[in-house]
């Protein structure tokens, strides 16, 4: 049966390359819901093209200049993040793909869930800032939330063939990103525009600068303790620069079970979209004889200290995660606009989870309400970098 998709984000990486694999498969998939925060102009461009029933501009105030340019089609056009809350819950969406960048794809991914549609998630912060609430939603309404990040996708595949043996622990590859060989003091001096070359992957500008950090990567450790009932210590992180094994899951024997593939996120993408039917798909193909080497090294908590901190938010446990969330998104935003340096990241994400109110056991309230008075408080302390 043909799934008709609501793309939550569809104009950043992960959308964009969402509608290739609808281009790929017209048959297989349609598009229902198409949403975006600024893009106004490739938002129109894809309703143009894959003529949604609906698409949303959140920013506001570009509401007009969608509506016009597209009032001679069949698609509707609405704004605000309230209707992409109730858009998403309606009948003619089949799945969602979750890809809104940061704490603002909680409130909408929550909505789906209740309305019991199934979820391939790709927004990290759903699950750091309110994995218990989000788990426990999706369990009680039987919903299945399938990952879209590669190493969650690379696990999931793996833990496929694996019965029902439970993993003894789990290995999250990162490539490194683009600081891996530069000493402390080098990166000390990063420059936005060096933070955002990354090796391996085309990712988002928030996305890049959290790979730099490695921040990326403990968001993907508290996904991975959320998504496979993990603790701490079952969860490990290796630096992997190639980006070929996107994943590895060990058992009880020793016995270690890796996914291959080349850094193209449309697989993943297309395996949570087509589950558990795996479709052709027109991408680069490994090359054994020509990969050479695989080489892997223990990530260095001391240049990246993002890292750390997220298994310390983990073990923390309560709001901290939300906490973290809260102040790297302040702190990424500032980095970006260049009104305060790389390890200036870290620092303030430190004084941030050290500070916070603790909660042991948060409600959906507790979450928001960490959410906004954590990020306030890094915002203010940016003003006073």
């Amino acid at each position: 049966m043909k799934k008709n998709i609501a793309i939550l984000g569809s104009t950043g990486s992960i959308g964009s390359q969402t509608l290739d694999v609808v281009r790929q498969h017209p048959d297989r998939f349609g598009v229902a819901l198409l949403t975006a925060n600024n893009n106004a102009d490739l938002l129109v461009a894809q309703a143009l093209e894959f003529h949604p029933a609906d698409v949303v501009i959140c920013n506001e105030g570009k509401y007009n200049a969608v509506r016009y340019a597209l009032e001679h089609t069949a698609t509707r056009v609405h704004a605000g993040m309230s209707a992409v809350c109730d858009l998403v819950t309606g009948e003619g969406v089949d799945i969602v793909v979750a890809a809104m960048v940061g704490f603002s794809g909680l409130r909408p991914t929550l909505a789906a869930i209740g309305a019991g549609k199934p979820i391939a998630l790709a927004n990290k912060e759903t699950l750091v800032a309110a994995g218990s609430v989000v788990m426990g939603l999706a369990k009680a309404r039987g919903v299945d939330i399938l990952p879209v990040d590669s190493e969650h996708s690379a696990i999931f595949q793996c833990l496929l063939g694996a019965g029902e043996n439970r993993p003894a622990k789990i290995h999250l590859t990162a490539s490194g990103g683009p600081f891996r060989t530069w000493d402390r003091d080098r990166i000390a001096g990063a420059t936005r525009e060096a933070a955002l070359r990354h090796p391996n992957w085309n990712m988002g500008a928030k996305i890049t600068i959290d790979s730099a950090t490695m921040m990326n990567k403990g968001f993907e450790v508290i996904e991975a303790r959320w998504l496979f009932d993990l603790g701490a210590e079952q969860i490990h992180v290796v630096v992997h620069p190639e980006s070929v094994i996107h994943s590895m899951v060990e058992f009880a024997d020793g016995a270690v079970i890796a996914q291959l593939g080349c850094p193209d996120m449309r697989q993943p993408i297309q395996l949570a979209l087509s589950y558990p039917e795996r479709l052709p798909l027109s991408n680069r193909k490994l090359d054994f004889a020509s990969i050479g080497a695989l080489s892997f090294e223990e990530p260095d908590g001391e240049k990246f200290p993002c890292l750390p901190l997220a298994f310390e938010a983990l073990r923390r446990g309560g709001n901290v995660p939300a906490a973290l969330n809260a102040a790297n998104e302040a702190a990424v935003a500032a980095f970006l606009a260049g009104r305060i340096g790389f390890y200036d990241i870290s620092d303030l994400v430190a004084e941030c989870i050290r500070d916070v109110e603790f909660m042991a056991e948060p409600d959906l309230d507790g979450i928001f309400a960490t959410h906004e008075a954590v990020f306030a408080r890094a915002q203010e302390r940016i003003r006073r970098w």
